[in-house]
């Protein structure tokens, strides 16, 4: 059996991957900073990814580490650096002297993608994020790789989203079975984009949230920001 601990295990991706990891029979560890439901069978270890006693008993022994633990409904950017960026510092250093054979698959975000693009993003195209959320992600992936990866109206108006623009999304329970492909190793040392086939504008998902904003009749300044392309991760045989 598999032994594999997780961290941000109770949140969207989190909440439908473990679940589905405790039912394909992995031993299953979650690090968690408070009291939270949990599979059957799970171990639950408290503290938080500054806890170098806590990172220790949750990797202890791990054959897989999957990263999900993120930190972004904020403003506070020292908040969101030692978030994404310590924290997965800390992980790493415990990974490399507790666990050092486990498998190291961490999620990441578009938001590290130029949004001026003209063209849906690749892996391997050079990134330039334009706020402390993607930063911190990018630092953490160069990280790994280097010891190696609110409501919509209310966004809409204060970023001034036009509302026939585009995003490529990914349902979270999609999310969760992509990183099961990833445990599988198709994707070590890698970067895949995860994304589905129909890009959703505001204005949809606007009107799906119950607070339909107005259509505009200005030109889009660049109809593929927020746009990845999902072609590796298909020849590796996942599909949403």
């Amino acid at each position: 059996m598999t032994s594999l601990l997780l961290t941000g295990a109770t949140g969207l991706v989190g909440s439908r991957l473990l679940p589905r990891l405790a039912g394909d029979g992995f031993e299953c560890r979650a690090l968690v900073r408070r009291d939270a439901d949990l599979p059957e069978g799970t171990v639950a270890v408290r503290g938080d990814l500054h806890d170098p006693d806590a990172l220790r008993a949750a990797v202890e022994g791990a054959d897989a580490v999957v990263h999900l633990a993120a930190l972004f409904r904020t403003t506070d950017e020292d908040a969101i650096w030692r978030a994404n960026l310590d924290g997965t510092r800390n992980l790493i250093t415990a990974v490399h002297e507790h666990a050092p054979a486990a498998r190291f698959v961490m999620t990441s975000t578009s938001n590290v993608y130029d949004p001026d693009a003209a063209r849906p993003a690749l892996e391997t195209d050079e990134c330039s994020p334009k706020a402390a959320y993607g930063a911190s992600k990018i630092a953490a992936e160069q990280l790994l790789r280097d010891s190696h990866l609110a409501s919509m109206p209310a966004l809409a108006a204060r970023f001034g989203l036009h509302p026939a623009h585009t995003y490529s999304v990914a349902h979270h329970r999609d999310v969760a079975a992509a990183v099961r492909l990833a445990l599988t190793g198709v994707m070590d040392g890698r970067i895949v984009n995860v994304t589905d086939d129909a890009p959703v504008s505001v204005f949809e998902m606007a009107r799906l949230a119950g607070q339909p904003i107005d259509g505009s009749a200005e030109p889009l300044t660049n109809p593929w920001s927020g746009r990845m392309d999902g072609t590796l991760i298909r020849e590796l045989g996942w599909s949403p």
